[in-house]
């Protein structure tokens, strides 16, 4: 635990509260509440948690300042001043569950400092290829056994990322187990050396979570091989684009009374991403740590109820709190994935780790990796100051729904979708202000008119155990394939040229959105066209039904589109 004064840090100027954080202001108040723990540091605590500010006060720590040590590679990096020697000499790395959270921003670390990296993704291994060029990007998937073999020749040491939480509680458990043995056993028969595992955190002395219960299981699993088996337990991950950390944010933002269940005073340590970043790399490069198992946590021990309460407190935003006598931990998780952007099954495995205290049992770790980790407060404004400089690298999105690495691609449809609504406009605007444009869609800037539509289909989406349109993007100014905007997904980017997305609402059919800038004889057009696959009767009632609405939204966001890349909109036309 920090001292208590170190929590008594001043936030005068968090005045705003959300409002400010999506403005300049906001970002203005983030990096004075971060210099003002500078101050604090400089008085009497580890140069470690000092951020390095250059000159007028600029701040040149990668993680915000988003300057790669790694040519190639867009990614942040965390672990420029990690006290460990690389030893890319051992041998191949590989990374399971690259595509996802955790994985997504290990990789560039690895590459940084000198490894020869093998992501392992399930499908789509060339759009990985691009983000990471130095990387060899394999398609393997650890519930088909006969795709690892290949993967894993050659292999010298392996993390395992992989978890199931996304499928729910219902199948979660057994698809964790089943992928880990496949796993192990595939990594024996590949000569596998080492094997890197992160865990989840839980006290001997409470009763754990069916998810933890779960983690724990994937971890013996792996260990009762032969390959050695570092494991690394974690509780609750803060940082930019983690569930954790938006679904705390959304409550604290979208609700005036905040309802406390009975559970919320247990114990967690919740660390920042960064910091289990730092150890999965750390661990790689001390190997006595090999065939052991270790706690990491941040500096503090908080209550779900504590974690609530101080990032409120940071936000500057009066909240009523109210304890309650019940549990009602279906009801709650339901309920918090109605108001944040995370769905159902995630909400519900996070809140149901939360019953029992998560809370590091020793801190060996440190007898081998000597930094000072992130306090709560610290990996809050870390993860805020992310999102203001719209450069979140990885999100709990990426992988969510499951396997929609395998869903079907317009391109693969046979025959091509028989519904089909096309909307155009002619324009003046060149081909990179448009895709620049109809590339701003969703998230925060919304559709750009009728906005209220796109809401109400998305939440009824979403009261059906849908994504709804909740779920934002991972940027507003930035898009890449894989990328989530709300309800929808980026299946094709062509820079200047095109924009698809594919639909993850609860439909009885298949839906994609396409947005091209085509030139039609000298006319130049932004186009927009709406796909409808379906074989059932009620989907082709639900297409005619909507078919008019489609007219109303589409010919105004062509508008919009054109609009705010500056000249005035010409009349719309449009054909069915």
């Amino acid at each position: 635990m920090v001292d208590s004064s170190d929590k008594a840090v001043s936030t005068a100027g968090l005045a705003a509260g959300e409002a400010s954080l999506q403005s300049g202001a906001g970002m203005a108040a983030v990096r004075t509440e971060i210099r003002n723990f500078t101050h604090r540091l400089d008085r009497g605590f580890s140069s470690d948690r000092l951020p390095n500010w250059g000159q007028a006060g600029i701040l040149r720590d990668p993680e915000l300042a988003g300057s790669p040590a790694c040519p190639g590679c867009p990614d942040p990096l965390f672990c420029h001043d990690l006290d460990t020697t690389p030893r890319p000499d051992d041998g191949l790395v590989a990374v399971t569950g690259a595509s996802g959270y955790i994985g997504g921003r290990l990789v560039p670390e690895l590459l940084a400092r000198g490894y020869c990296v093998r992501a392992m993704v399930r499908a789509d291994a060339m759009r990985f290829a691009e983000r990471w060029p130095r990387a060899e990007i394999v398609a393997a998937d650890a519930m088909c056994p006969g795709t690892l073999g290949p993967a894993l020749q050659g292999v010298h040491t392996l993390y395992y990322l992989i978890h199931s939480m996304v499928m729910g509680q219902a199948r979660f458990a057994a698809a964790d187990l089943e992928a880990a043995v496949n796993i192990r056993q595939a990594a024996e028969k590949a000569g596998v050396q080492r094997i890197i595992y992160l865990g989840g955190v839980g006290c001997a002395e409470t009763a754990p979570s069916e998810h933890l219960r779960s983690r724990q299981a994937v971890a013996c699993a792996l260990q009762q091989g032969r390959v050695p088996v570092t494991i690394l337990r974690a509780s609750i991950i803060i940082g930019s684009g983690s569930a954790s950390f938006e679904i705390l944010k959304h409550l604290v933002q979208n609700l005036p009374i905040i309802l406390f269940p009975r559970w919320s005073n247990r114990l967690c340590q919740p660390i920042g991403i960064r910091d289990v970043v730092k150890y999965l790399v750390g661990v790689l490069e001390k190997p006595e740590t090999a065939g052991r198992s270790f706690d990491i946590g941040g500096r503090d021990i908080l209550t779900y109820e504590q974690m609530v309460r101080n990032l409120a407190d940071l936000l500057r935003v009066r909240r009523s709190f109210i304890r309650s006598p019940l549990s009602a931990l279906r009801l709650h998780s339901y309920f918090l994935s109605l108001i944040t952007p995370v769905p159902g099954p995630i909400v519900f495995c996070l809140m149901d780790g939360l019953k029992s205290d998560t809370v590091c049992e020793n801190d060996h770790i440190r007898q081998h990796l000597e930094f000072c980790p992130l306090g709560y407060r610290e990996a809050l404004l870390l993860a805020f100051s992310r999102e203001e400089q719209d450069n979140v690298a990885t999100r709990w999105s990426d992988a969510y729904p499951p396997a929609h690495e395998l869903a079907l691609k317009l391109y693969e449809v046979t025959p091509r979708p028989r519904y089909r609504a096309v909307y155009s406009l002619p324009t003046q605007q060149s081909p990179a202000d448009l895709f620049q444009s109809f590339c701003q869609v969703g998230g925060q800037e919304g559709w750009f008119h009728n906005n209220w539509m796109w809401r109400l289909r998305g939440m009824i989406d979403r009261v059906f155990f849908g994504v709804g349109t909740a779920r934002g993007r991972r940027a507003r100014r930035s898009l890449q394939i894989n990328d989530v905007i709300d309800f929808w997904r980026v299946e094709d980017l062509r820079p200047g040229r095109r924009l698809l997305l594919r639909s993850e609402m609860k439909l009885p059919g298949r839906a994609w959105l396409e947005f091209l800038v085509r030139r039609v004889g000298k006319e130049r057009r932004v186009v927009i066209v709406a796909y409808f696959d379906t074989r059932s009767l009620f989907g082709r009632l639900y297409w005619l039904v909507l078919l008019p609405f489609h007219g109303v939204i589409f010919e105004n966001l062509l508008r919009q589109i054109e609009n705010r890349c500056g000249p005035l909109p010409r009349k719309a036309s449009s054909a069915t």
